[in-house]
């Protein structure tokens, strides 16, 4: 949602459209406060004077006053360029995004009867997730009289995790909740970055 206000200062008669989800700072006519500290353009202190003086100022230079430390005594402005402020700030938190990575965690679930076929294939794909850079999840799940050969299913897992022990880690060891035994594989260092 925009909010656009025409810009009666502005020498070139443009229109100023701030989005209303970001607006966080109170900018030129919004400033009602009776006195304000003044920071200039360069970063100079230019005093303590009225918000009407400082937004003449500001407009002078066609430029805007944002109230940006509205908590202190008196509330602190600065005199800057608002459209060109806030774009920048959004291209910087584009660029965080950007470089952040994260880390999934993906599950792979089988049955202690599993073939050997289809424990290759589930071995692939994790193996698959592992050198992608995410964190593995291995589960086997135990139905009816299964529950009575659980050491079956530990083996499987540890089988598991042996054929993954040169790109990942053994962060859980095969554990027993419920009708569930699982354990987590993390990827080894030199394989978390080639996850784009």
């Amino acid at each position: 949602m925009l909010f656009c206000s025409w810009s009666h200062r502005s020498r070139c008669n443009q229109w100023r459209c701030v989005r209303i989800a970001t607006a966080n700072y109170q900018i030129n006519e919004e400033i009602r406060d009776k006195e304000v500290r003044v920071i200039g353009a360069d970063g100079a202190q230019l005093g303590i004077m009225s918000s009407a003086a400082a937004l003449e100022i500001a407009e002078g230079k066609d430029l805007d006053l944002v109230k940006i430390a509205p908590g202190s005594n008196p509330p602190v402005c600065k005199i800057m360029d608002y459209g060109k402020y806030r774009f920048e700030q959004a291209k910087r938190e584009k660029e965080a995004r950007k470089n952040q990575h994260v880390i999934e965690v993906k599950e792979i679930r089988m049955s202690p009867g599993i073939g050997e076929n289809d424990f290759n294939t589930k071995l692939k794909n994790g193996q698959k997730f592992l050198q992608g850079g995410d964190r593995l999840k291995v589960t086997i799940r135990f139905r009816g009289r299964e529950m009575a050969h659980t050491n079956i299913g530990e083996q499987l897992l540890r089988d598991f995790a042996a054929k993954c022990a040169d790109i990942a880690n053994l962060d859980k060891q095969p554990k027993l909740e419920g009708r569930n035994m699982s354990m987590f594989l993390s990827p080894k260092p030199q394989n978390t970055n080639s996850k784009k």
